[in-house]
């Protein structure tokens, strides 16, 4: 493995490579990082890609600054670092809040993704369970206590007193998501692969997106069958996907090799 720190945008954001191939960028979910996201899955796609793993603004060993978490942002951050990396394409896999900012890369630079995997993504807020946005806003730093993601933040970060002051900007962040068009979703160059699990933070809306991605027909017919994919990961939560990698590999890597 080789990792380090990449200077952009007033940042200095940590990254991580494993393995050699084409290049696929792994990009995690909100009060995560690499190893809490991804830990599962890395040691099997490094075999067959180079995996590039971003850790975001004020998550894992990237040290926060005086600005917003915004998903926009955060995609910009992504495409500056790629940059500096010197990758001028990749596959690029989002979890959760890495979900949509990989998402919009893919609508405004879509000459860098050749293909795409979101887990567990809505693209506009309408699609998210009721209440839940607006239940995430009671959340505090005590009920995190001993959670991974509390006790991965307290051994990587810069400065693990700084947890509480992540989870306010999360807070902020989620009543500041970003939403994109149906015409946006349906401008996506890139052949996409949607995961979600049977009890995650959306269901139907995920449906939505596949179907404005060419899903939605019969592969039966003379169309055959969308370039995009959709996969249901059964008895799996919103925050169970990051210990489903014997379930998602197997889809994941075909998607990916196909």
């Amino acid at each position: 493995m080789k990792s380090g720190q990449i200077a952009i945008n007033g940042l200095s954001m940590y990254y991580e490579i494993h393995g050699e191939g084409f290049p696929l960028v792994l990009l995690h979910g909100a009060l995560s990082a690499t190893g809490s996201s991804f830990g599962k899955y890395i040691p099997e796609l490094a075999q067959s890609h180079q995996v590039i793993a971003l850790e975001m603004q004020a998550h894992g060993h990237t040290a926060d600054i005086d600005r917003p978490l915004r998903v926009r942002t955060m995609a910009d951050d992504t495409v500056a670092a790629l940059k500096e990396l010197g990758v001028e394409q990749a596959d690029v896999f989002g979890y959760s809040m890495g979900a949509g900012i990989a998402l919009d890369v893919a609508i405004r630079y879509p000459q860098l993704v050749r293909k795409l995997v979101v887990a567990s993504l809505s693209f506009n807020k309408s699609g998210f369970h009721p209440g839940l946005l607006e239940g995430m806003q009671f959340l505090r730093p005590e009920h995190l206590d001993g959670s991974p993601w509390q006790q991965e933040y307290a051994r990587v970060a810069p400065n693990p007193a700084a947890f509480p002051a992540l989870l306010e900007k999360i807070k902020d962040m989620n009543s500041n998501l970003s939403e994109w068009s149906e015409a946006e979703v349906r401008s996506i160059q890139a052949p996409t692969l949607i995961v979600l699990g049977d009890s995650d933070v959306v269901l139907e809306h995920a449906v939505q997106m596949f179907c404005l991605l060419g899903g939605g027909v019969s592969g039966d017919t003379p169309a055959g069958l969308p370039k995009s994919r959709f996969a249901v990961l059964p008895a799996t939560s919103h925050t169970m996907m990051v210990d489903r990698a014997e379930l998602l590999l197997p889809m994941l890597s075909a998607f990916l090799a196909d």
